[in-house]
């Protein structure tokens, strides 16, 4: 299963990281909760610069991180998420730095988490909320929370079925991200949203539905549904992805 693989592949990158972290290098901090409460009458599109995939190979040759921000940002995104994944999707951590030089939106760390130290990594790139992957983390995801809280740094917790919804409702978590793709089959079906949002939102989350949305009308079927959308594969394959950006939040 890729997962497997992408897990493995991750805790390599793991066991090379230290123990401690600076502080981040005159970074400050900028809430992706505040952003999605405040984001108004347009659709709120955390947009995600992802330059490759497993599911849809090379999505984008090329990408300058900062001015690639710089288009997001005038197209209208409440945020900017980045993969950091470094083999299957093509990241780096680096990345984080250059965009979050770039642009005064807050900045999502997407990644594979599953170690604590990733955490404080995140914070010291400049990042202001990371992402937690309740089908990774399993029945260590309320110390993981509560780990980035105390250092500063927004989850966003992710799932897929209605366990792990429960899973993530047992911890403080304010932001849970509805994955609309299958991590174990990479297939999408954007009624998972749809089937899982109503538990979530009687608990008083925010629901940031995740993958699948390639058109303004995906956008609009899906906004009674969640809070804000997490958009990477459509906006980056398109020729012009302010404009494709656009035309999301405008939806």
């Amino acid at each position: 299963m890729i997962l497997d693989e992408i897990i493995n592949r991750t805790q390599k990158r793991v066991d090379k990281l230290p123990h401690t972290f600076p502080e981040p290098d005159g970074f400050s901090h900028t809430s992706l909760e505040g952003a999605v409460r405040s984001a108004g009458q347009k659709n709120p599109v955390i947009a995600e610069i992802k330059c490759t995939s497993p599911s849809g190979g090379i999505i984008r040759r090329n990408v300058d991180m900062a001015m690639m921000a710089g288009v997001l940002a005038d197209g209208g995104c409440i945020a900017i998420s980045v993969l950091t994944e470094p083999y299957f999707f093509g990241g780096a951590g680096a990345d984080i730095v250059r965009v979050k030089k770039a642009v005064r939106v807050p900045v999502l760390r997407k990644d594979f988490v599953i170690d604590e130290r990733q955490i404080h990594e995140s914070k010291m790139l400049g990042a202001d909320a990371v992402l937690l992957i309740a089908a990774v983390l399993k029945g260590r995801l309320t110390e993981f929370v509560d780990t980035a809280y105390a250092t500063g740094i927004e989850p966003l917790v992710e799932v897929h079925t209605t366990a792990e919804v429960d899973c993530a409702l047992a911890t403080q978590a304010r932001l849970i991200g509805i994955n609309n793709r299958d991590l174990s089959t990479m297939t999408i079906n954007r009624s998972t949203t749809r089937n899982l949002s109503e538990r979530v939102r009687d608990a008083g989350r925010l629901i940031v539905s995740e993958s699948g949305m390639r058109s303004a009308d995906d956008v609009r079927e899906m906004r009674p549904y969640c809070d804000a959308f997490l958009i990477g594969s459509s906006i980056m394959a398109h020729a012009e992805p302010g404009k494709k950006l656009e035309e999301l939040v405008c939806a």
